[in-house]
């Protein structure tokens, strides 16, 4: 007699609201930046959407900027988040509060080797971007894991978020800035993770209320 195989979970990944340095385009890596007024307005949209396409969890980045932007979901549906360490964005060393732009004008060979292969060419003093992608890859397993058949709703970080898909979807990772330009704030992509790790993307980048910015 054969064995009912375990179903498989969709995973609802978000990005943050959008923050003050994110609006200038600065990276925010490991700093904790607050949300703007158009990120708390992503916020409540996605709370919204989270009313109209209910969840069964919801998981966050441990910064600040994820889980207020998870709470209107939790607060519509009645739930308590979950925070995983492991779904933080990347650090980007010495770029942390900095444009690429103003980068480039200070080390111009370092920025155009991080354009050609940002994996291979981290900014200095940044995290492995290879270990950052394992590390986000190995935390949504966890969470699908702990939620088989169900709906879960993921909100964590632009960077990290593109190094996974890339990772999950058998994309180079060192392709992701070229390949997912931008994961916009508050839109869902929608993930089915089976457990043999099997992993296929449904949605990308769908804004959650299509007249946000």
């Amino acid at each position: 007699m054969s064995t009912p195989s375990t179903p498989s979970t969709t995973l609802l990944l978000a990005r943050h609201g959008q923050t003050i340095w994110h609006a200038e385009n600065r990276y925010a890596g490991i700093s904790d930046v607050p949300l703007t007024d158009t990120g708390r307005a992503q916020a409540e949209a996605l709370g919204r959407w989270a009313a109209a396409h209910p969840v069964d969890a919801v998981w966050t980045s441990p910064l600040s900027r994820a889980v207020a932007t998870a709470e209107p979901a939790c607060r519509a549906l009645d739930l308590t988040p979950h925070r995983e360490p492991d779904l933080r964005e990347c650090d980007f060393g010495v770029v942390e509060g900095r444009t690429l732009a103003e980068f480039a004008a200070e080390d111009p060979t370092a920025a155009d080797a991080f354009r050609a292969d940002p994996v291979a060419h981290p900014f200095p003093g940044a995290e492995d971007p290879t270990a950052a992608a394992a590390r986000g890859s190995a935390a949504l397993r966890r969470i699908a894991a702990a939620h088989p058949g169900e709906r879960v709703l993921v909100v964590a970080h632009n960077s990290l978020l593109r190094l996974v898909l890339c990772t999950l979807l058998s994309i180079p990772p060192a392709e992701y800035r070229r390949v997912l330009p931008r994961l916009r704030n508050a839109a869902i992509s929608e993930l089915r993770m089976n457990t043999d790790g099997s992993t296929a993307l449904l949605s990308l980048n769908v804004p959650c209320e299509p007249d946000l910015p």
